[in-house]
């Protein structure tokens, strides 16, 4: 009797963090409101300084790369060649497709560009992808040879292939230094992973947390305000690379084995939060871009907040129709059958 009424007595379990998982991209769509909304209205409060700034706004790239431990500790050794393959696949259809579609434009519309976007804005926003929600998405519609491709995804996070499809010479050499940080933490956890099955359980068990975190620490850095300096033009420009989700589905899953098919591709579909300094690189490599930059850095500003909102909801769409048809991860082949087919076990983490 006694018991039960301690029972009674317990606080109401809110179960926050599960009712998320099941809001499409939940995990990332919740904390960027949340952030963006107090980067509107309380833009101060992530800069009382201490531990708030550090972890709410300037946390992003510590966040990441603890999540770069989180995902390679999940990658079996087993399945080295697949994110490999993935993370080519994904960075070179991303890589063309901008560019084919800002040369386009500069060579109908000119250096001016199309509705106030320059072409090189055009390929700086396409081109580029925003690692942290791709990784994020990753936890949710995918499984760890998804993940792990962001070692060769994170390539296009900044300057680099705008300046090699400009042609802009002074700074065309390959960032070694910026790949090296991406393989150094997912590699830690690969290593320690494969050596440590407790520490991959725990890991598991971190990555939804560190997801939450680090998603507020990327919205934290934009606000309301953003998208009225840019205008228009910046909303159309993060609607058509928003649109190019459908592509990156369609052309990913044509150069995957059927049983590897899933919404993965979409989740490219976006463009960087850091390719608002793109513009600036590409005016200090070629002068003649200065006049652009200014107004090119808030269009690639809005892009990417765009592309926030939008990508995680386009991605669930094709995992969703996916499920219902039951094609790649989710046929009877795919590691994932266990969610459209109750008779199928949910996989045991990797010991």
């Amino acid at each position: 009797m006694s018991e039960q009424i301690n029972e009674a007595n317990k606080p109401k379990d809110l179960d926050l963090l599960n009712k998320m998982k099941k809001l499409p991209g939940g995990l990332v769509i919740i904390p960027l409101v949340l952030a963006v909304l107090i980067a509107t209205f309380f833009p101060q409060a992530y800069q009382i300084g201490g531990y708030v700034t550090a972890l709410f706004y300037e946390g992003n790239s510590c966040m990441m790369g603890f999540f770069l431990i989180v995902c390679g500790s999940a990658i079996n050794i087993k399945q080295v060649g697949m994110p490999l393959y993935k993370g080519v696949t994904l960075t070179a259809t991303k890589f063309i497709l901008g560019v084919l579609i800002g040369f386009a434009i500069s060579a109908l519309c000119g250096p001016a560009g199309f509705l106030g976007i320059a072409p090189f804005v055009w390929i700086a926003t396409i081109t580029n992808s925003n690692g942290s929600l791709y990784i994020s998405l990753s936890a949710q519609f995918g499984n760890a040879t998804d993940t792990g491709a962001i070692s060769i995804l994170s390539l296009n996070d900044g300057p680099f292939f705008t300046l090699i499809a400009l042609g802009a010479t002074g700074l065309a050499s390959i960032p070694l230094d910026s790949l090296i940080a991406v393989l150094v933490p997912l590699l830690i956890g690969f290593i320690w992973g494969n050596l440590d099955a407790g520490f991959r359980k725990a890991c598991a068990t971190a990555q939804p947390i560190v997801t939450f975190f680090m998603t507020i620490s990327i919205g934290a850095k934009t606000d309301i305000n953003t998208i009225i300096t840019a205008g228009a033009a910046g909303i159309i420009l993060g609607l058509v690379s928003a649109a190019t989700a459908v592509i990156f589905f369609f052309t990913n899953n044509l150069l995957l084995p059927k049983k590897e098919r899933n919404a993965m591709g979409a989740a490219i579909g976006t463009t960087a939060l850091n390719s608002a300094m793109t513009p600036a690189a590409v005016g200090e490599a070629d002068p003649t871009m200065m006049q652009y930059v200014d107004m090119a850095t808030a269009q690639c500003a809005t892009a990417s907040v765009v592309t926030l909102f939008l990508c995680p909801f386009i991605t669930a769409f094709f995992d969703k129709l996916m499920q219902k048809k039951q094609l790649g991860i989710y046929s009877p082949e795919g590691w994932a059958r266990y969610k459209v087919d109750p008779s199928v076990p949910a996989p045991m983490a990797a010991e």
